[in-house]
């Protein structure tokens, strides 16, 4: 397994999002199977005048479990560390990973965003318990699922109107 193979994963939650949701624009600083450098990705991202800037990732560190970051930089009542506590609790509802806990780190995406940005480890490809689940569809549909009700929260989205077509049988 490659971590390439799971953050690519989060078409899904683009998907969600621009299907489901009203005034949703999701760019993607990667859409298929070729590298991006880190200032690439920020670039793009501050060029975008992004509102917000959700990186999902799966790394291999030897451990196991689910964490987010943001910059140590941010306050605890920052506006970046209140949407890091809403994406923590509604991702930490589905995944069954073991909670690593939300933390602050000096990373170059992080760092570097003109806007709030949190870092998602969605577990880590090197532990067989966490690959395991990264390899089931429903489960990547779950935590996908959960990333886009903590934007719900975050950013208070509205639903798109369902437009039902009722016919006379008759």
């Amino acid at each position: 397994m490659f971590e390439k193979d799971v953050v690519l994963n989060a078409h899904k939650i683009q998907s969600l999002l621009t299907k489901h949701y009203e005034n949703v624009e999701v760019k993607m600083s990667r859409t298929s199977d070729v590298a991006k450098s880190l200032a690439q990705r920020t670039n793009e991202a501050n060029a975008w005048m992004a509102d917000f800037y959700l990186h999902c990732k799966a790394s291999n560190r030897f451990t196991h479990g689910y964490e987010d970051n943001i910059h140590n930089s941010n306050s605890a009542s920052s506006l970046t560390a209140i949407f890091q506590d809403i994406m923590h609790t509604e991702i930490m509802r589905v995944n069954q990973l073991k909670d690593c806990g939300q933390k602050k780190a000096n990373f170059y995406v992080l760092r570097k965003m003109n806007m709030p940005a949190i870092l998602t480890e969605n577990g880590f490809i090197d532990n067989g318990q966490d690959s395991a689940l990264m390899k089931d569809s429903s489960w990547i549909q779950k935590v996908a699922q959960r990333h886009v009700n903590g934007l719900i929260k975050t950013f208070n989205l509205k639903c798109k109107p369902v437009i039902l077509k009722l016919f006379n049988r008759s």
